[in-house]
């Protein structure tokens, strides 16, 4: 992962091939957000991929040789997710390919979600691998999506292209693949001056809940 900035708006390039979730993305991750975080002023968040994947979900092929880390790297995706949730500044996901079951709820934690219109699929794929998601990941789901669209997604492993997608409220908008990512700064900039500390307190009301659920009330 890098990260680049557009003035105030701070943009993380997940560049891993399919962009697998493990204890070392999960950990690449959070060391970029510890950094912006100390920050103080303006700020705002894009996070995107590269080429075919936003994320093609957690590493099971990895896990398989250490299948310990399979447990240690879902509670670092709770932890990821109610970091995101919480993180005092607003967030937008500029899903630029796949987003599949670990990298959809990532894409959950975001604030705004802006999707690629001519590929890639949001799909919560579970159903198809057999891989059942815990109380807490579900949670997120009900906590981010409309009900019924959770429930779709959770039973039917239903593929959603960017249309599909908007109707079903997964993500506000789809552009071009060239226009994704400035899309996505322009959502983020017009954010980025507002009080951040006040954003912190009404994300803390909205999301609260949820990440005391998943076990980090703070976030962290």
């Amino acid at each position: 992962m890098s990260v680049t900035r557009d003035g105030a708006v701070a943009v993380i390039t997940w560049d891993d091939g399919e962009n697998r979730i493990n204890r070392d993305s999960l950990s690449w991750l959070d060391a970029i957000l510890d950094d912006l975080e100390e920050e103080s002023g303006p700020l705002a968040i894009v996070w995107t991929g590269v080429g075919k994947f936003f994320s093609n979900g957690l590493d099971l092929a990895r896990f398989g040789a250490d299948p310990e880390e399979l447990a240690e790297t879902l509670r670092a995706l709770h932890r990821a997710v109610a970091r995101l949730l919480l993180f005092p500044a607003y967030s937008v996901a500029a899903l630029n390919g796949h987003t599949f079951a670990g990298g959809a709820l990532l894409s959950c934690a975001a604030d705004y979600r802006v999707m690629r219109a001519d590929r890639g699929f949001w799909c919560m794929n579970e159903a198809d691998i057999g891989f059942s998601l815990d109380a807490k990941l579900a949670a997120i789901l009900f906590n981010r999506l409309p009900r019924a669209t959770a429930i779709d997604a959770m039973l039917t492993a239903r593929r959603y292209g960017a249309d599909d997608a908007i109707a079903a409220g997964i993500v506000q908008e789809s552009v071009s693949e060239e226009n994704l990512v400035t899309r996505a700064v322009e959502v983020a900039a017009a954010v980025a001056m507002k009080d951040r500390a006040t954003l912190a307190a009404h994300k803390r009301v909205a999301y609260g809940e949820v990440a005391a659920f998943l076990g980090f009330p703070d976030g962290r």
